[in-house]
């Protein structure tokens, strides 16, 4: 049988300099977890895993609201693994993740990573919506299969509005049924760790990023808003990771230069 779930949770100003969580709900395989934050500030939310989840069929969805000027930090406990499942005939499965971010808000959504497995079928959707002077740290990692086998089937779509305004909307097909070409040197090369770091905010107006190179497999690519998208592949997960992470630190790095400066 098919699993359909939605969790949802809420962040907003708690009148006392911080951020409280008035909703907070679970909901089948998506397990949301308070945890203890190192800046009194912020709200951090980590998403459990509760059980074997998305099989084929399931119709899993997150929604996050971050309202004006809360902060929050969601990330997930371990990977999340796409499985085919016990039926061959229940299509494929959808995991949908909206996000909204309000004014002088800010929101890292920093989940571990989407592992495609062999058979498996997911199609999963992004959408963000974001104040105007809202702050944005999102990273999205896939993995194309474990480890010795062939990725499933997997699209994934990321869209960004700002102000109403598109401020990205990026979709990639891999595995079975995607577009020839996915995984030659045009797009993947070879490598089986795919990855893209958003980061939206309001300082990029005043010191707007050009686009560059970042090691020989990432590359840095500025928006039209104040915004830049790094993108990357590699082997694998770990090496994937650390090159986004290197990326974060040198962009807020060069934001809180801006921000004293």
């Amino acid at each position: 049988m098919s699993v359909r779930a939605t969790a949802r949770l809420r962040a907003v100003r708690d009148g006392r300099g911080g951020t409280a969580l008035p909703v907070l709900e679970s909901d089948g395989p998506l397990a949301l977890r308070r945890t203890r934050s190192p800046l009194a500030a912020d709200a951090r939310v980590t998403l459990v895993g509760a059980m074997s989840a998305p099989l084929n069929g399931d119709r899993l969805a997150v929604e996050a609201e971050v309202a004006d000027g809360a902060r929050l930090t969601v990330r997930s406990a371990a990977a999340t693994v796409a499985l085919p499942g016990a039926r061959p005939d229940t299509g494929p499965a959808t995991y949908a993740v909206d996000l909204s971010v309000g004014e002088g808000a800010a929101l890292h959504w920093l989940p571990e990573q989407l592992v495609s497995a062999r058979g498996s079928d997911l199609h999963m959707t992004t959408r963000v919506e974001l104040a105007a002077g809202a702050r944005l740290v999102l990273r999205e990692e896939q993995i194309l299969g474990r480890h010795g086998e062939p990725t499933g089937a997997l699209t994934t779509r990321l869209t960004v509005r700002r102000a109403g305004r598109p401020l990205l909307d990026q979709q990639m097909a891999y595995g079975p049924g995607a577009p020839a070409g996915w995984d030659g040197p045009a797009v993947l090369g070879g490598h089986r760790a795919v990855g893209q770091l958003l980061v939206a905010d309001p300082g990029f107006t005043d010191a707007p990023l050009p686009a560059r190179p970042i090691g020989p497999t990432a590359a840095l690519t500025p928006l039209a808003g104040p915004a830049v998208l790094v993108t990357a592949v590699a082997a694998d997960a770990r090496l994937l990771r650390r090159t986004l992470d290197d990326a974060l630190d040198e962009l807020l790095a060069g934001l809180k230069a801006h921000h004293h400066g």
